[in-house]
């Protein structure tokens, strides 16, 4: 993390003293990865699987002959709202240029060559394109259930008004799939009613600071999406002042309204990689249609902790041997961050034994990362094949189950709540053995015992020296103090640096660590903010120094239990 502050903010700093002689407000998680559908490289947030698959899709065919796959983004996020999940934070990543489909013309009453209004889908990708032609029920050839059409209904000169219908890509005239209905829409842009005032307009671009490169996204469009589907491209015929003074419809405007008709969506581009590699068969050069620079975009955008808020990050698909450096990359904005957990992979499927995993583990050192493994063996929730996902896929579900039921500083492993139900088995079974070995190596094994399942036996950061961080339950414990009290800290940057503004600080802080502590967060705490660390030296300097000393919880892993065999008539000690 960057240890000085330039321009005004707030500094959370960490001293680890506990290490160890060898022997806040909770906000979700986030995915980046690809997806059937949306927005391309727009970070979103959905708060449940449904919506997830509204957005994002479900299945996709690739191959000859074509097969059905299930991306590792949605698996993953599958897991995560089944176990408790609240919010995820999607960004998805595509290869090649990606544009949304645009509407088939809406044609005025007048006949006009020039369209009423374009709409587009705020989903990106061939896969939005319903153009075609129509049979005799209304079907059209190239409609989907991933893809949308238009239709306008209850055009009517008299008020001046229309409705529009969004409906699924795949139904047809008499078994209609609506979506969306937009009622009383006016091309009248003063009026309440105005169609992209009422849909929406706006649109995010990803874009790069020339002078710092940094990632950002900007802002078209004056109207908010109301839309979950479709967007307003254009108005090419506007009615301002629909009615005259005498409160008729303006004759010269009659003619601009739609008339009743329907349509599709066409013109899109973007799809995925021909003979893109799923599941086990990922490698170096394809990993779920994509290559690493894929990923690079949306691993420098979420870096951005002001406008994307998450305590956990994962990128399933990959993994170290072959994509150390985006993952390099997460590392190192988690570090800078300080308010999340990576949950990451080392190896391919069967690509290592327990030495080669142990090897890729060694050479990563972060307190902000934790890897899992074997590969794990799941139904998809889509297409109800058994499909082999890396640990990652469903790690962010074991610690959404954990929060829901527990505390993030519990440990997120074990039977009572690192059971893996979703899991159908492990890639091999570990015995105590090579547990011992991957633990030591700061791999979190995933365990197959009789009678109980798959279980996450371990929760080992991938910190090389031992100290309370080395441990996942302590660093998620650090990120969501941190997380609180900056958070009240933020109040006061640019208040008055006086013993009452400190108070305030104590007055918060005090009792949410003596609440963390009753829910056995911490043995012990201390806040100090006074004139000790205030003096008039760093009050000059326009500072305010907080010291928080904190003495985590520790888990219990080892457990030693003595079985003594003593002779007939021995006494036991009270």
């Amino acid at each position: 993390m960057a240890e000085t502050l330039i321009s005004p903010g707030v500094l959370a700093r960490e001293n680890d003293t506990s290490f160890v002689s060898r022997g806040p407000v909770t906000v979700g998680a986030a995915i980046i990865g690809p997806t059937v559908k949306g927005p391309v490289e727009i970070p979103t947030v959905v708060t449940s699987y449904s919506q997830y698959q509204q957005i994002f899709g479900t299945t996709l065919s690739s191959g000859s002959p074509a097969q059905t796959y299930t991306y590792f983004t949605s698996i993953a996020a599958y897991n995560y709202f089944q176990n408790g999940g609240i919010s995820l934070l999607v960004a998805r990543v595509v290869t090649g240029s990606y544009t949304p489909a645009s509407s088939s013309a809406i044609v005025s009453a007048s006949g006009a060559t020039t369209p009423v209004f374009v709409l587009e889908t705020i989903s990106e990708g061939t896969v939005m394109n319903s153009s075609g032609s129509e049979d005799s029920t209304g079907a059209l050839t190239n409609g989907m259930a991933d893809n949308v059409r238009w239709q306008i209904v209850n055009s009517n000169t008299s008020s001046g008004t229309f409705d529009l219908l969004v409906r699924q890509g795949n139904d047809n005239n008499l078994e209609q799939t609506v979506l969306e209905t937009w009622t009383n829409l006016s091309l009248d842009p003063f009026a309440s009613t105005y169609v992209a005032k009422v849909i929406g307009d706006q649109k995010y671009t990803l874009r790069t600071d020339s002078g710092t490169g940094t990632k950002y996204l900007q802002l078209t469009g004056s109207f908010p999406n109301n839309s979950a589907y479709v967007r307003v491209k254009s108005v090419n015929l506007t009615t301002p002042n629909y009615f005259n003074n005498a409160g008729n419809p303006n004759p010269l405007f009659t003619g601009s309204l739609p008339i009743n008709t329907s349509g599709s969506f066409g013109g899109a581009s973007g799809a995925i990689k021909a003979g893109a590699k799923f599941y086990d068969q990922i490698g170096s050069t394809d990993t779920q249609g994509l290559t690493a620079g894929n990923y690079d975009n949306m691993i420098a955008l979420l870096a951005n902790q002001d406008d994307y808020k998450y305590n956990v990050i994962l990128t399933p698909g990959l993994y170290n041997t072959d994509y150390s450096s985006p993952m390099t990359s997460i590392i190192s904005n988690t570090q800078n961050r300080g308010d999340a957990i990576y949950v990451t992979d080392m190896v391919a499927y069967g690509a290592g034994s327990v030495t080669t995993v142990t090897a890729q583990a060694a050479a990563r050192n972060t307190s902000y990362a934790a890897t899992y493994w074997p590969w794990c063996q799941v139904q998809d929730p889509d297409s109800g094949q058994n499909v082999w996902v890396p640990a990652s896929t469903v790690i962010a579900g074991v610690y959404a189950y954990n929060d829901s039921v527990s505390e993030p500083w519990f440990a997120p492993a074990g039977i009572n709540r690192g059971g893996l139900s979703q899991v159908i088995r492990a890639e091999r079974r570990l015995p105590q053995g090579d547990r011992d070995t991957l633990y030591n190596g700061k791999i979190n094994p995933i365990a197959t015992f009789p009678g109980t399942g798959v279980v996450v036996y371990g929760q080992k950061t991938l910190q090389t020296r031992a100290s309370a961080l080395d441990r996942v339950n302590v660093r998620r414990l650090l990120i969501a103090l941190k997380n609180y009290i900056s958070q009240v800290a933020n109040n006061l940057v640019f208040e008055q640096n006086t013993a009452a503004t400190r108070n305030n600080f104590l007055a918060q802080v005090n009792p949410y660590l003596e609440s963390v502590q009753q829910r056995q967060g911490l043995y012990a705490f201390r806040v100090i903010m006074d004139d000790t660390n205030n003096t008039p030296t760093v009050i000059d300097q326009n500072q305010m120094v907080g010291q928080i000393y904190l003495q985590p919880t520790k888990t219990a892993e080892f457990i030693y239990l003595d079985f003594n065999i003593t002779p007939t008539g021995a006494t036991f000690p009270a």
